[in-house]
């Protein structure tokens, strides 16, 4: 319990920090990295630790362009949802565990 308790904890000091970070950005910048959050938790699976760490690296990515005077579109493209995607792949997400589900179904019943 001590151990939930210290991971929860630690998140939402985490989440915290992450949001002071995107808060410094440039308007554009943080107009952007909002977006993609809704975005990305759209597809979030489990206990949402993945998306976090998407987030991080493109906050990572966003600071250090921002840093270059790069345009956020220049970083991320036209396609910001694309980008997104991109960062999203490997992760797992609602979608993986409805297919998993929606195939065991089907494997259940046919072995009936």
């Amino acid at each position: 319990m001590i151990n939930l308790l210290t991971r929860i904890l630690g998140d939402k000091k985490e989440w915290k920090a992450m949001a002071a970070r995107a808060d410094a950005l440039p308007r554009d910048y943080q107009a952007v990295y909002d977006e993609m959050k809704g975005y990305m938790w759209r597809f979030a699976s489990g206990d949402g630790m993945a998306i976090i760490a998407v987030l991080k690296d493109v906050l990572g990515l966003f600071e250090t362009s921002a840093a270059e005077r790069k345009g956020v579109l220049d970083v991320t493209g036209e396609d910001v949802a694309a980008f997104c995607d991109e960062r999203l792949r490997g992760t797992t997400s609602y979608f993986d565990t409805w297919r998993a589900s929606l195939n065991r179904e089907v494997a259940r019943k046919l072995a009936d």
